[in-house]
């Protein structure tokens, strides 16, 4: 567990039996760094300081010592640029976490590697407006100015007087460093809401049709929003996410990256789980709801007679487990695996008959074989309706940052428009009821993806 837990498991089947499937990765170290600081001041520790020098990637290779030291590509820096940004965007889920990030001149001025490459950090750590001889408390960005430094003529000394106490408002330096910052929390939100009254109606249409498509049939066409960078559609999506919780969804926000590739089925439906939001509630999301279904609803009956339909298209695996799991309710180990596999973990056959050979259905069910995405494909429209049947009104997937299709290669973006096109019902394949969907994407798109790339969707 010690080795799993600092990242040196070589084989994740060491810790099987602990109910863990997967390594410590790109994809879920941030989520494991969150529960870290979590841990920390559950146990009366104030929280962590992380202290991460980056000086590293601004050296040349050959500045390196001859100690066999690491050197980075520019593309590796643009990777760590794209990792601070997760991290800022973040910040609310991170309680008890203080990261400082040590960088040299090289990250303002450098015009292959510095900051001005990579935008979207820039724009949210930049100091526009400072003054020159002191530093701003509550700035992300702090200059270090060489002691032996010439001042410039005609400007002032610094001052060396005792700094006056700051105590800002809490709420009130969250608004303020989210739109420096230009993240949209949802502390901004709150305060300054969303002048957008079209995109709201048609928002809470969506929501209507999407709670009531299960018993009515058709499913709604998602929500595409678009608008040049820095134009608020990250707030917008912040506060349509704030009407979706009050009315009762679930929802998950995606932010297209290297780890979530928007042509990938099974990361993406990962990264959906993981972000999930529930109303009033914090933990993983098939635990949570799965202990609040109730057996004998009407809602519950129609998901156990849709998963054991032929007509479903579905795989018995899910049919299997959702009995496993309403039948053995008291054995908590078994129904953490069902879960787990509901989440997106693997489940063997072998280990899949023996729960049913154990409870008396060993005959009841047949497993073909299916490939990962196809399971997670079947995944969305499972938990969507799993999520109704323990009385949610749906599953809202908001997905940020949509124009990232333009830096894959051919085949990768024919993957990501069918994947867009399935997710928001534009594909007359199989239906996606209790699912809605919005995606965001900068308004250049059609011009310089579609037309220029020649792609034709």
């Amino acid at each position: 567990m010690k080795e799993w837990l600092c990242g040196d498991l070589r084989l994740v089947s060491g810790v099987k039996k602990a109910l863990i499937y997967q390594k410590i990765s790109r994809q879920n170290a941030r989520y494991m760094l969150s529960s870290l600081t979590r841990w920390l001041r559950l146990t009366g520790q104030g929280g962590l300081i992380l202290s991460l020098d980056i000086s590293r990637y601004f050296t040349k290779k050959d500045s390196l010592p001859t100690d066999g030291s690491l050197s980075f590509s520019p593309s590796a820096t643009m990777d760590l640029y794209e990792l601070l940004r997760q991290f800022i965007d973040s910040a609310d889920d991170m309680e008890g976490l203080l990261m400082v990030v040590s960088a040299p001149q090289e990250f303002i001025s450098d015009s292959r590697r510095g900051v001005d490459r990579y935008e979207a950090l820039k724009l949210r750590v930049w100091d526009d407006v400072r003054p020159k001889h002191r530093q701003n408390p509550l700035a992300s960005l702090v200059r270090i100015q060489d002691e032996h430094e010439p001042v410039t003529a005609g400007e002032d000394q610094p001052s060396t007087s005792t700094p006056r106490k700051m105590v800002p408002d809490g709420e009130a330096r969250r608004v303020i460093e989210g739109l420096r910052a230009g993240v949209s929390n949802r502390h901004v939100v709150t305060a300054l809401g969303c002048l957008q009254p079209e995109v709201e109606g048609r928002f809470r249409r969506l929501l209507e049709a999407t709670q009531q498509n299960v018993t009515t049939g058709p499913c709604p066409r998602g929500m595409v929003i678009e608008g040049e960078f820095g134009s608020g559609k990250s707030h917008i999506l912040e506060y349509l996410q704030n009407l979706a919780l009050d009315a009762n969804f679930i929802c998950s926000r995606i932010v297209i990256s290297k780890e979530t590739p928007l042509y990938h089925p099974v990361r993406l439906y990962y990264s959906a789980i993981e972000a999930a939001v529930i109303p009033d509630k914090r933990g993983e999301v098939f635990s949570e709801i799965a202990s609040e279904c109730d057996v004998w609803a009407p809602r519950y009956k129609n998901l156990v007679t849709w998963v054991n339909n032929p007509e479903s298209q579905i795989d018995a695996r899910f049919a299997a487990t959702l009995m496993l799991f309403e039948r053995l309710s008291s054995d908590m180990e078994l129904g953490h695996r069902m879960t787990r596999f509901w989440t997106g973990d693997p489940i063997g056959i072998g280990d899949l008959k023996k729960y049913l050979q154990e409870a008396g259905f060993g005959e009841r069910y047949a497993f073909g074989k299916v490939s990962a995405a196809e399971l997670a494909l079947q995944r969305f429209q499972f938990a969507a309706r799993l999520m109704q049947a323990a009385g949610y009104a749906g599953w809202i997937l908001f997905i940020d940052e949509a124009e990232l299709i333009g830096r894959y290669s051919v085949n990768q973006r024919a993957k990501s428009y069918a994947e867009v096109a399935r997710l928001m019902n534009l594909d007359g394949g199989p239906s996606l009821p209790g699912l809605g969907a919005v995606l965001a994407l900068t308004n250049d798109f059609r011009e310089e993806v579609l037309e220029k790339k020649g792609d034709k969707v």
